[in-house]
């Protein structure tokens, strides 16, 4: 502090001057004030010029309310215009300066940061939740200043060659940022043929450099990131700097083109989606693998993880209610939300963290992990409640509703549900609204199903919530609730032993969960029309839909794929395993439509897994 103070004198003694020059009428435009700040204002120093400013602003306000003084008063009301002034040819020159005070801030905070801290500062420049995040060309004057002091501090050489190296490894990828799209000739999204095509094999051809190149080399082999810190025990400073500045450039390119992508209102915000979680995934998966090696790297990825979830949350098309398997094709995406969990555990209670959390909740209650997901739904529901969410308080409390349905737990199932249609309805928020009708209605049917209660009226009320909630999701063309009530309304059928009418819901279900591209509750449907045909002894549809229901549900690492294994075990042992196969062969060809050649051999594999327990 003593260095700033005699400056802060001199930025004071400034702005009097200013002040003085302009009340004896020598300060003829706002041009002559803005050029003696640029004149005067010693780059980085912006801070302490502020408070300078605001310090005599306030003097001089508090002067103009209680002075009684005429002649003072009109003095201090053209010395406060004055300074008036002053701070809107400062807020010019801030517009003007941000950048060179940005980079010249980064460099002071990276090159005094410790050896531990200094990646950590690094990637709070890079961070797009910054106010002034640092863009490509900033970056680039930033990795030259660094240079400068290589010499002196070999880390500081190292992040320099590494930023370098890395700019010039995303704009080799950007001028065919998205040229594996065409190759694949319409199949969007992350998965496709493991090694050959896709975005990942796309890029590594692109990039020159060996650390990236090797990177992408191991996704596309649909290995994990992890595999890749395995096959890299000696990465260095540099080479992980590389590394961030390739995927952080990479993946904001991405969802910026799919944002812009108007002409098809579905495609954009899934591709968007998608991208932002695979990303989320791909740093905690890095944090993952490099806790072995080193702890520096470890705590950055988790950083760069954090802050693409926290941008991710601010989105209009944040998935409140699901649907983020899409993004999971590819084995080596699997199982890996469980690490998103670690790293928010640190973040500051903000909005953006409740929101972060129930996209948690339900990927875990996908997984069949329900007191974890009941855990994660209950503090976003607090942290959403303090900070005013109410769509995400509303998401929430649906969440718990269908939690509490898979732990048998209808009455908080009901309850939930209720709290959330009263809120939802106070709120106007429709996709809350139908969301909780679906949920009452659904909770409703399993409780009295549990009760052994016959009454037809208990289910006619319980189905009117489901078709009310229907109506709504069609109104508002959400096809995510709208798989949702069809595959609520298909197993409220089923469990009420109406089994043409389940098949016929369940069977739209499917459809439109496909569309929306929400494979969990594909997998659902799949295995409901299973057991719905079982009841009416189609032995080869039971075959068919169980065996797609039990692949598509591991998966995506969901504990429900052991209820259609169960079921096709029963079959298999009534039928006798030459009968079995003969009807499964049969079916080959519509399955191989739905999850190719691969997951087709698979099934066999999978029961003989649930045979083992």
């Amino acid at each position: 502090m003593s260095e700033s103070l005699p400056l802060q004198d001199r930025y004071l003694a400034l702005i009097d001057e200013i002040v003085e020059t302009t009340l004896k009428g020598k300060i003829s435009s706002v041009e002559q004030v803005y050029q003696i700040l640029l004149k005067s204002i010693a780059s980085g120093t912006g801070e302490v010029f502020e408070l300078a400013l605001s310090d005599r602003l306030t003097t001089l306000q508090t002067q103009v309310d209680s002075e009684k003084d005429e002649l003072k008063k009109s003095k201090a009301t053209r010395s406060l215009r004055a300074i008036k002034t002053i701070q809107t040819q400062w807020q010019r020159w801030q517009e003007q300066n941000k950048a060179t005070e940005a980079i010249a801030l980064a460099v002071r905070e990276i090159t005094i940061a410790s050896n531990d801290e200094r990646l950590a500062v690094l990637l709070r420049y890079t961070d797009p939740n910054q106010k002034y995040p640092l863009n490509l060309s900033q970056l680039q004057q930033l990795a030259k200043s660094l240079q400068q002091f290589g010499a002196a501090n070999s880390d500081l050489m190292q992040i320099s060659t590494g930023m370098t190296q890395g700019i010039a490894s995303w704009q080799r990828i950007q001028e065919n940022l998205l040229s594996w799209m065409y190759e694949q000739k319409g199949s969007l999204g992350f998965g496709g043929v493991p090694g050959e095509r896709g975005p990942w094999a796309s890029w590594a051809k692109l990039v020159k450099s060996e650390i990236p190149q090797s990177f992408f080399q191991t996704l596309a082999i649909e290995q994990s990131a992890i595999e890749f810190t395995q096959k890299q025990p000696n990465i260095t400073l540099s080479n992980w700097v590389e590394l961030a500045i390739v995927l952080q450039f990479l993946q904001r390119g991405l969802v910026t083109w799919f944002d812009q992508q108007a002409y098809d209102i579905q495609a954009g915000p899934k591709l968007s989606i998608s991208t932002f979680l695979t990303f989320a995934v791909i740093w905690s998966q890095l944090a993952n693998g490099f806790q072995t090696q080193a702890v520096i790297y470890s705590n950055a990825a988790s950083q760069i993880m954090l802050q693409i979830l926290r941008t991710f949350a601010q989105r209009p098309y944040f998935p409140l209610y699901g649907g983020i398997f899409a993004s999971f094709s590819g084995s080596y995406l699997r199982d890996t939300l469980d690490y998103l969990d670690e790293p928010l555990r640190s973040a500051e209670g903000t909005q953006e963290k409740a929101r972060i959390l129930t996209l948690l909740g339900y990927s875990q209650r996908a997984l069949g992990n329900y007191p974890r997901s009941i855990n994660f739904h209950q503090q976003a529901l607090e942290i959403a409640r303090n900070a005013k969410d109410r769509p995400c308080e509303i998401a929430n409390l649906n969440h718990l509703s269908r939690t509490y349905v898979q732990e048998k737990n209808y009455a908080e199932a009901i309850n939930n549900s209720q709290r959330a249609l009263i809120l939802s309805r106070q709120a106007g928020d429709k996709t809350g609204e139908t969301n909780a009708l679906v949920n009452l209605g659904y909770s409703e049917v399993m409780q009295a199903q549990q009760l052994e209660n016959i009454e037809p009226e208990v289910y006619e009320s319980a189905i009117n919530y489901l078709e009310q909630g229907l109506k709504l999701a069609e109104k508002l063309g959400d096809l995510q609730t709208q798989s949702l009530c069809f595959s609520s309304l298909g197993i409220a059928y089923l469990v009420t032993a109406q089994y043409e009418t389940a098949i016929k819901y369940l069977e739209v279900g499917f459809k439109t969960a496909q569309v929306s591209g929400d494979l969990y509750t594909q997998g659902r449907n799949l295995a409901y029309l299973a057991e719905a045909y079982y009841h009416l002894q189609n032995v080869e549809k039971t075959i068919y839909t169980g065996s797609l229901g039990m692949y598509l549900l591991e998966q995506i690492s969901s504990q429900e794929w052991r209820q259609p294994a169960g079921l096709l075990t029963i079959i298999k042992g009534q039928l006798g395993a030459d009968k079995f196969q003969v009807l499964l062969q049969q079916n080959r060809p519509k399955m191989i439509s739905v999850i190719g050649v691969d997951g087709y051999d698979y099934i066999p594999e999978l029961l003989e897994k649930y045979h083992h327990g």
